[in-house]
């Protein structure tokens, strides 16, 4: 008999609060008077950047079919909205690739890993995930977002929170937690952030806990931290 899986509506909630707050606050800020002396301005460059880094780590949790558990078809739909609107991000190019990565971890067969320093790894990084295709709709999308909301605010709120998101799940979702030798016994050959769930919730939805990601991909981001001893 096959094993029923649990439904469990909490990650389609948390999901639908993501989206809801990434489009809400863009929405605002494509509006929100720009002050380049305020602090304000960056603060909410900055928060609308942990936002599209959450639209990401929403579709990787898809990719574990932990966002809707029991509902692959909802599961995957959620994936694909939410890589979708990270710089429009294809979720069926990443399924596979970020399978291949748990398989075969820091290795040559891993499509995540680069045996060198930051910025040579980071170029492959991208490298590897940006397709043409992508360039040109956010060119697009850049164009015709610009014919009604103000240049600086297209560029502080929309475009730069994505760019700047790519960094922050590249340096602490993959470049620290697998750079350098690990120990033979670490059988994910992965590192993780010291115990501090505040600092990883902020820095990167609790994925610098990166060793405790691997031994359980099962759980999702907002439960990762009970796996952290």
């Amino acid at each position: 008999m096959a094993k029923t899986i649990k439904r469990d509506n909490r990650g389609i909630a948390i999901a639908a609060i993501i989206v809801a707050c990434w489009f809400g606050l863009l929405v605002y800020l494509l509006r929100f008077p720009v002050d380049f002396a305020s602090p304000l301005s960056y603060l909410f460059l900055l928060l609308q950047m942990h936002l599209y880094t959450g639209l990401f780590i929403t579709a990787h949790d898809a990719m574990h079919s932990v966002v809707a558990p029991g509902r692959p078809k909802l599961n995957r739909f959620i994936g694909t909205v939410t890589a979708f609107l990270f710089a429009y991000n294809w979720y069926p190019r990443l399924l596979p690739k970020h399978h291949q990565h748990h398989r075969h971890v820091a290795t040559e067969e891993d499509p995540d890993y680069h045996h060198g320093s930051f910025w040579p790894w980071y170029y492959s990084f991208l490298k590897n995930y940006i397709t043409w295709w992508q360039i040109v709709l956010m060119a697009i999308t850049y164009n015709v977002l610009q014919l009604f909301f103000p240049l600086e605010n297209v560029v502080m709120f929309w475009m730069v929170p994505a760019i700047l998101a790519t960094f922050q799940l590249f340096y602490f979702g993959t470049y620290l937690p697998h750079r350098g030798e690990h120990a033979p016994d670490n059988r994910h050959k992965s590192g993780t952030q010291s115990k501090n769930h505040l600092w990883a919730f902020v820095s990167c939805y609790f994925f610098g806990y990166h060793y405790e990601h691997h031994d359980k991909p099962y759980l999702p981001w907002w439960q990762l931290y009970k796996a952290k001893s």
